[in-house]
């Protein structure tokens, strides 16, 4: 066996092998890997998702605005306050009172009329008797804009005496024993449009759950 030359004192030590530079190995100690890409799809979907969000949220804010100021105008009143006067049968006057205070309150709109409902109590007899002439229509206080007598006898004398006055089917708003209360509404001179579908309203105001409850509490059963 060769024996191995002894190094002279002058020659530079000999460095020891690194894995960098291994005999066959193309990898080079110092020299950085190369950066690996990014791929720019995720990014691009992100933002896409980000901006749509953005958009329905517009859209969302500004239907709600204009739904807002909708309302707004129509509970402004545009057109004024128009007055609509109610007869009733004594007996159901407390509830249809409070009804009418209720309605009144929330300035209910009716074709941009803020629509004020009074209600007057009078027996049905007298009411019937001033509407097909049989005595003096003022004594009644004028032509109501529309009538709730006790039972609907007394709409179909009217529709049989004076149908011309009959402005919209009579429809019960509550019952009790030998009793429908039939609300109808009534047509003829200074009864406009506005308070012809007033009428119509506030016969289906009466027929919801809280005007329903006073009816209860006075002993009339709902419809």
């Amino acid at each position: 066996m060769a024996e191995e030359p002894v190094p002279h004192p002058l020659d530079p030590p000999k460095r020891p092998q690194g894995r960098g530079e291994a005999t066959g190995s193309h990898r080079i100690v110092g020299k950085k890997a190369p950066r690996r890409k990014v791929a720019k799809w995720p990014i691009a979907a992100v933002v896409l998702v980000v901006l749509i969000a953005i958009g329905v949220f517009g859209w969302n804010w500004a239907d709600g605005e204009l739904s807002t100021r909708a309302e707004a105008q129509a509970k402004a009143c545009v057109a004024g306050d128009t007055p609509m006067r109610v007869v009733v049968t004594p007996s159901i006057e407390k509830p249809v009172r409070a009804a009418a205070e209720r309605w009144n309150n929330a300035a209910t709109v009716v074709r941009d009329h803020c629509v004020i409902i009074q209600i007057d109590a009078l027996s049905s007899g007298a009411v019937l008797d001033g509407l097909v002439g049989r005595t003096n229509l003022d004594a009644i206080g004028g032509l109501p804009a529309a009538w709730i007598p006790e039972s609907s006898y007394w709409v179909t004398e009217l529709n049989t005496a004076k149908p011309e006055l009959v402005g919209s089917p009579a429809q019960s708003v509550a019952t009790a024993r030998s009793a429908d209360y039939p609300l109808v509404g009534l047509a003829g001179k200074n009864i406009d449009e506005v308070q012809m579908r007033a009428s119509q309203t506030f016969r289906q105001f009466l027929q919801q759950p809280a005007q329903q409850a006073d009816f209860a509490a006075a002993g009339i059963k709902a419809t």
